[in-house]
């Protein structure tokens, strides 16, 4: 018997390994193996792919989620995935920023802007932060001012630019394939779980 389901199944969304664990025995699991990066995504506008952010950031483990502006958003395309996920606000850019400083993580804006530079090439930090800004306008000025770099996407369709949920999933899988242990994260996942 589990808290989700009084016969005995357990229909949350996690991997077969976390199936019948309480919620916060599956969270200090994952408290003990999380990655440095941290991911923020600015929020003036109430942006639908918030979810879809925080449930990546799940999925390649980062540090916490940072969402700059706005305190609510649209919690439907996490999947649930923000129990299990840090997630910490901050109303302005500057507070995130000034955040970012004390820890000493590198700001690192995720945008197709002229003078940005190639993420394929680039040699992210180990600990950082990737920022995404909202879907329609991409990044605010104050984060292109106060970023330590600014990275694009390589693209080659007609679109200007892809959302900002593939952009944030992209940015992380490149981050796991110069940091990450690439053999734990398939023997945590195995295939069907």
């Amino acid at each position: 018997m589990t808290a989700d389901d009084p016969d005995g199944e357990d229909t949350r969304n996690v991997v077969d390994r976390y199936k019948g664990w309480p919620m916060d025995a599956i969270v200090a699991d994952l408290d003990s193996r999380r990655h440095p990066f941290h991911v923020a995504i600015e929020n003036w506008q109430h942006d639908f792919n918030i979810g879809s952010v925080v449930r990546t950031a799940n999925a390649f483990l980062a540090a916490e989620v940072h969402i700059i502006g706005n305190r609510r958003w649209n919690r439907r395309g996490a999947m649930v995935t923000d129990r299990y996920q840090h997630i910490r606000h901050h109303p302005t850019v500057a507070e995130f920023v000034a955040w970012a400083h004390v820890e000493r993580l590198p700001v690192i804006g995720i945008d197709n802007l002229p003078g940005s530079v190639p993420i394929e090439t680039y040699a992210l930090p180990k600990a950082c932060v990737l920022v995404f800004g909202q879907e329609s306008v991409g990044l605010s000025e104050e984060v292109r001012e106060t970023a330590d770099a600014v990275l694009a996407i390589a693209q080659y369709g007609s679109t200007r630019s892809i959302n900002a949920g593939a952009a944030a999933a992209i940015a992380m899988h490149g981050w796991v394939r110069q940091h990450g242990d690439i053999q734990a994260g398939h023997e945590a996942h195995p295939a069907g779980s």
